[in-house]
């Protein structure tokens, strides 16, 4: 069996003892954190592998950041996606023979930023990434947030968010070209209706209860391993403890045997 867990923290140091409250309660095998917000010396690390984790980061001074945790040792480690992308947004790690790329996609801020643009040249350069260097027939997890709605489902207002950053048509070409490339959506492959969420904005008071959120956090793979995902879900309950996130925790379950 392989437990894997994506999750947004929004900063590591405010949600360290979530985080370490659910790693205790759940023992994912291997925990995907974006958005850390740390610079490296200063990352948790010790806090973490307390708990029985090996920890691989990348981070930067109050943006951005990821993180990996893995109960068996992570090898081959990256840490770019190359020049021109140096922001701590990408790491990758060979976790018990499977290749396992985390992301923090960048949000864009709006469609008429050169934010935006950099955010389409982002998942085009994790695209080719994919490409160059792996196979859609061999074992792989792509998982993290990537900031884009791929369906109408996945946003609470899909008529009055039309063309905003996060569920405007080019980002979500861009998403659906990953697919293509040989990715399978784990959540809607277990859960073939419905809409079901990942994040919900702080700015909208509320937001959990009234079901006002969007699905931006994924956990892709492609078909060898699709096919020994047994089960996908997302807890809702830790959106709604102390000090929360505004993402919540995507769990992805596997029997490899």
């Amino acid at each position: 069996m392989l437990t894997l867990a994506t999750y947004n923290c929004n900063s590591i140091r405010a949600r360290l003892p979530l985080v370490k409250g659910w790693l205790g309660a759940h023992g994912p095998d291997v925990l995907c954190l974006q958005e850390t917000k740390v610079q490296d010396k200063d990352f948790p690390a010790m806090e973490l592998e307390e708990l029985g984790y090996n920890v691989i980061y990348r981070g930067q001074k109050s943006y951005n950041g990821v993180a990996i945790l893995s109960k068996a040792e992570a090898k081959d480690v990256r840490d770019s996606l190359g020049p021109g992308y140096e922001e701590a947004r990408f790491l990758s790690a060979v976790i018990e023979h499977i290749p396992i790329l985390n992301v923090y996609v960048p949000q864009g801020v709006s469609p008429e930023s050169e934010k935006f643009q950099y955010k389409l040249d982002w998942l085009r350069a994790l695209h080719q990434h994919l490409a160059a260097h792996y196979s859609p027939s061999e074992p792989l997890i792509l998982a993290g947030d990537f900031n884009v709605a791929i369906e109408p489902r996945d946003v609470y207002d899909p008529e009055g968010l039309q063309g905003e950053v996060g569920f405007h048509p080019l980002e979500r070409q861009a998403m659906r070209e990953l697919l293509d490339w040989g990715l399978k959506d784990l959540l809607r492959f277990h859960h073939h209706s419905g809409s079901l969420y990942t994040f919900w904005d702080y700015r909208i008071p509320n937001a959990l209860k009234r079901k006002m959120g969007w699905r931006i956090d994924y956990v892709l793979a492609t078909e060898p391993l699709a096919q020994k995902c047994t089960w996908v879900w997302i807890d809702e309950e830790a959106r709604a403890l102390k000090k929360p996130s505004d993402h919540t925790f995507l769990v992805a379950e596997f029997n490899l045997a």
